[in-house]
């Protein structure tokens, strides 16, 4: 009943309103189609209402998700398709950015990546550089040798990358890229609540190996958010996917259980499973177990090796489709583990560590338990007994302090064996490399232009660094610092970390017991005084897989600013080396 009086309402205030209308020349009761002036005056009132909106034409239809809908997504880990944009073209892209309700960081939604007209990773592969849609003047926002940070304005700015408000930059997004006027270039990312611009007063320089080509590329990367793409004027490569219903074609079985525990439902055994199906047109969609059809064969009364049946009948858009899809997969139902005893001790029990200056008086601080080497088997509940692959096992952390340390091994059910390590206090000892100066004074050496000779550090020792650090401050942007490298002989890397709170590599993405100390509070301040400020790092071998480094940096302003990366893993402790490179700047060792 409350819709009619509401409709009755509205017609009866539309009758009045007709009836003062009856006052006008003649009389005459206009109709809603009648004098041009009542068309004109409702256009002027849309237009008033549209504002400086840019109306954007020749758009298509471009249908497709990049990024895992659980936010998962790490960085340069899923890409968009790439947009080629002449030069004198305006180009337009449009899609709905999600982000993590439980973000934390404000770089936690996408970049635009700026290249030549070359595949991503091939050999003439060059970048202008990368506008991430937050705005941090302080921080990472944007980068590249091609990228000049003072044309960035934005309508919302953080001060650092842990600010709140980064959920205002979700919803439908429209990227805008200028290339019509020959004199210059602009960039612009708007979702109607927060506006990013990059307005560069000279054109784009050519980075084609064949100078006839004047096209650039772009392609997003979302870091724990996902984009759903909808529409552009440009056809990217591959062409555009349509938003017509799509079949599927096949899929792929994601964390499938190795074991399961003989009593397990298959419900229980296939809960955490899901599925990345792929479309027609090349659209993918993760689809979760409950909306699988599974089987196991033979059934899971007995223990032993299973084939897992999953069927998918689903289309893009939810509905039944006319031929199904079936994957398979291999998982074991084996007896529950009734004892777990330790067959062979780690080969590493003495850990060391070491405190310097910057996590001098640290609580809670830990080391990572070594299983390499050990051997433990499991007893199970019909008798008969097996080794555990130690990744199936769980361990309690070593605290860093002198002395002897018990730490408790655990197996999935909860069975437990105890074992002993040792820690010590690692021996420093200062170290200075053969090559005193990396890098032109004049901070004119590019990113990995030049490198600090490598320097061993033993298992269980410390290697002091001392030097100066030297950037350009006035246009320096956070990572033009110095950077340190952990590394085999043979140079394949652990990890690469930057003074400033940032690092990649197999030891450091993903790894969950590395501890770095959050960067700096005003990373303006940190950013000027680092111009002449005397650095100390220690890169400490833990003889337990593991490798610390913790920084001073005493810069021109007085103030001691810390960093530090602790426990950076799969590190071999007969084989660590460090080195040091740069990225517009230069070092001076003592």
């Amino acid at each position: 009943m409350k819709y009619l009086n509401k409709l009755s309402s509205v017609l009866c205030t539309a009758a009045l309103g007709l009836l003062v209308l009856t006052g006008c020349e003649g009389g005459d009761l206009y109709g809603v189609s009648s004098p041009d002036w009542i068309s004109e005056k409702i256009d002027s009132i849309e237009n008033a209402k549209k504002g400086d909106v840019e109306v954007l034409e020749g758009m298509e239809e471009d249908v497709y998700t990049v990024g895992a809908t659980d936010f998962s997504s790490g960085w340069w880990s899923e890409f968009s398709k790439y947009y080629v944009i002449p030069d004198g073209k305006k180009f337009h892209l449009q899609f709905n950015l999600n982000i993590n309700p439980s973000a934390t960081n404000t770089y936690k939604n996408f970049a635009m990546i700026l290249t030549n007209d070359v595949d991503r990773g091939g050999a003439d592969y060059l970048e202008y550089g990368a506008i991430r849609y937050d705005n941090q003047p302080s921080g990472n926002s944007e980068w590249g040798d091609y990228i000049d940070r003072s044309c960035v304005e934005s309508t919302l700015t953080f001060n650092s990358d842990t600010d709140a408000g980064v959920d205002k930059l979700g919803g439908k997004v429209t990227i805008t890229i200028d290339r019509s006027d020959p004199s210059s270039f602009s960039v612009k990312m708007d979702n109607g609540v927060v506006t990013k611009t990059y307005k560069q007063k000279t054109p784009l320089a050519n980075l084609n190996a064949d100078q006839n080509n004047t096209n650039i590329r772009i392609f997003l990367v979302p870091e724990g958010s996902y984009l759903n793409f909808l529409a552009a004027n440009v056809e990217p490569i591959g062409g555009f996917t349509s938003a017509l219903d799509k079949n599927p074609l096949s899929m792929t079985l994601e964390n499938v259980p190795d074991e399961v525990v003989k009593g397990s439902t298959l419900e229980d055994a296939v809960a955490g499973i899901s599925a990345t199906v792929q479309f027609e047109e090349g659209v993918t969609k993760v689809v979760p177990a409950a909306e699988l059809l599974f089987s196991a064969i033979p059934d899971m009364d007995e223990p032993g090796e299973k084939t897992l049946i999953a069927i998918y009948n689903k289309t893009f858009k939810g509905e039944n489709c006319s031929a199904p899809i079936v994957a398979y997969a291999k998982f074991k139902v084996v007896n529950a583990i009734a004892s777990i005893a330790m067959t062979q001790a780690p080969a590493r029990n003495t850990y060391y560590f070491f405190n310097s200056d910057a996590t001098d008086g640290m609580e809670g601080r830990y080391l990572t338990f070594d299983p390499t080497g050990m051997e433990v088997v499991a007893t199970y509940s019909d008798g008969t007994t097996a080794v555990i692959d130690n990744s199936k096992l769980s361990f309690s952390t070593v605290p860093a302090v002198p002395g002897s340390h018990k730490v408790t091994i655990s197996s999935a059910n909860g069975k437990t064996v105890e074992t002993e390590v040792n820690v010590e206090v690692s021996n420093c000892e200062k170290a200075t490399p053969s090559t005193t100066i990396v890098g032109a004074e004049d901070n004119s050496t590019g990113w990995w232009g030049a490198h600090a000779a490598d320097v061993n550090v033993p298992a269980g020792e410390t290697r002091e660094f001392n030097f100066t650090n030297y950037n350009n401050s006035a246009s320096a942007a956070n990572w033009n610092n110095f950077v340190p490298i952990l590394r085999k002989a043979d140079l394949t890397e652990y990890a690469v970390v930057r003074a400033d709170n940032y690092g990649w590599g197999a030891g450091y993405d993903g790894n969950p017991n590395l501890v770095t100390s959050g960067g700096q509070a005003d990373w303006a301040t940190w950013l000027a005084a680092m111009n002449g400020a005397k650095c100390t790092v220690w890169v400490t071998n833990c003889n337990n897989g593991t490798a610390d480094i913790q920084c001073i940096m005493h810069g021109t302003d007085g103030i001691d600013y810390i960093q530090y990366y602790l426990g950076i893993r799969y590190v071999e402790p007969s084989d660590l080396f460090v080195s040091f490179t740069v990225d517009s700047c230069h070092l001076v060792f003592e």
